[in-house]
């Protein structure tokens, strides 16, 4: 079992980091493989709507960060968590940039699969930008993983996050949490719901 963790701050190992693993610090107590990627500072590119994912099963742009997540997915996870600073409210604009192409190209290979978001902040914005992040799972079919309280933790300078005792108690509860939905589902086997054929309906004047 493997759970893939997206560090969508610039910095590397800044809070956001700190905060994951904890998450993964869980995780792997409960035997349950974790890998994060870092967003990293090189820029995004967006979504275009071009509709080549629907046709071809990938992305057209060929950047290294987005087949590092999709080559990660295919190979096989059980859950994915996200996480964020918070900007101006709201999570990283290059981490949405990233997971709009993510989400909307592999959609059929994250379904079912248990879901989180983690964000960081020095103050304000935290529970808008959760409530950004937990979109992309909600209309994915993936069940959203909570925890003890909402998953955010606090620290300005690289290393104040892991000052917040209550907020990473609530990553370490929500990495427990993760592994346990995870095995309880045994996502691997068959089982998921039938769904119906989807309907499209497009609200124009």
């Amino acid at each position: 079992m493997k759970v893939l963790l997206i560090n969508g701050s610039p910095r590397a190992n800044g809070n956001t980091r700190q905060a994951l693993e904890e998450v993964a610090g869980a995780l792997n107590a409960e035997g349950i493989e974790t890998v994060i990627i870092n967003l990293g500072k090189q820029a995004v590119q967006g979504c275009i709507a071009c509709g080549w994912c629907g046709r071809e099963g990938r992305c057209t742009f060929r950047d290294d960060l987005y087949y590092q997540v999709m080559s990660t997915v295919k190979d096989g996870i059980d859950g994915l968590v996200v996480g964020s600073p918070v900007y101006y409210g709201g999570p990283n604009g290059s981490l949405c940039a990233l997971l709009d192409r993510v989400f909307y190209s592999l959609g059929a290979d994250l379904k079912y699969k248990p879901g989180a978001s983690v964000v960081v902040c020095r103050r304000g914005g935290a529970s808008a930008a959760f409530d950004r992040l937990n979109k992309y799972f909600t209309m994915m079919n993936m069940p959203l993983v909570s925890s003890q309280y909402w998953n955010m933790a606090y620290g300005q300078t690289p290393g104040q996050a892991a000052e917040d005792e209550e907020g990473m108690q609530t990553m370490r509860t929500l990495g427990r949490n993760m592994a346990w939905i995870i095995k309880k589902l045994n996502i691997s086997q068959e089982g998921h719901p039938s769904p119906e054929p989807h309907v499209w309906t497009n609200f124009i004047r």
